[in-house]
């Protein structure tokens, strides 16, 4: 089968979709997939220092940059930190934002993770892949998009950390092999300079890429490769059962039974 027309990856932040399936969008990238990122904030809680309209600015130019890599605009929805909710007006904007991709492959946030912003977003995504081809549902745009013609398949990602809320691991199902994209996952991360200071102040991580090459070697080792990434497909009533993402990239997925 070849690449879809459309691929979308929408997650809570800037540096979401790099840290959990940028290498996974390169390969998507390189099979001529059209790959969309966005992010329901712009990061306006990302930093201990500038005030927010400063770090939103830099951040959405570190987003675009990252993206630009595997050649990908990028989108933010507007949102703000800590306040990703899921009522009537956010439904819109992720239903607005779904129809215009019109993707036939979703990747978002796991719907158990460490924040609440990011299974919100998790909750989100799957409303606006199931609900898009819904004329009846009008987003109140300016110029709206139509309905799409399908409900798209919808992966998610491992989430950072591999563990839920009360720190059991969560482990995927879908295995995808990055070894050959890990640097461009890594030039993707190191985009967002600005989540450097962050990260240490709010997380005690010093160096981004440690955790982002632990968390590709545990996925390794879950999987049989030496580097990958996890995601758990949406299986649910109504949405596609096929694996896209096994037909798309071949033999740099591996299906794994837990």
């Amino acid at each position: 089968m070849p690449a879809p027309t459309s691929v979308l990856a929408l997650f809570a932040h800037p540096d979401d979709a790099e840290f959990l399936c940028a290498g996974t969008l390169a390969h998507l990238a390189e099979r001529g997939a059209s790959i969309h990122i966005a992010t329901m904030t712009a990061g306006d809680c990302g930093s201990a220092i500038l005030p927010a309209p400063r770090i939103t600015r830099i951040r959405r130019n570190e987003a675009r940059r990252a993206a630009q890599l595997i050649g990908a605009p990028y989108t933010c929805l507007e949102q703000k930190d800590l306040l990703v909710l899921y009522d009537a007006p956010t439904i819109r904007k992720v239903l607005e934002l779904v129809r215009q991709v019109n993707p036939d492959l979703v990747l978002t946030h796991s719907p158990v993770d460490y924040m609440v912003d990011h299974e919100t977003t998790s909750r989100l995504t799957q409303s606006g892949c199931f609900a898009a081809m819904a004329p009846n549902f009008r987003t109140g745009a300016r110029r709206p998009a139509k309905a799409t013609r399908a409900v798209p398949h919808l992966y998610y990602a491992q989430p950072f950390g591999g563990r839920d809320i009360y720190g059991n691991e969560i482990r995927s199902r879908v295995y995808v092999d990055i070894a050959s994209t890990y640097e461009l996952k890594e030039r993707m991360l190191a985009c967002h300079e600005s989540q450097q200071t962050w990260l240490r102040a709010q997380q005690e991580i010093s160096r981004p890429e440690d955790p982002l090459r632990e968390m590709a070697e545990r996925a390794g080792a879950l999987s049989g490769f030496r580097l990958a990434e996890g995601f758990r497909q949406h299986l649910g009533q109504g949405f596609p059962q096929g694996n896209l993402l096994g037909r798309l990239l071949g033999d740099l997925v591996r299906v794994v039974e837990s």
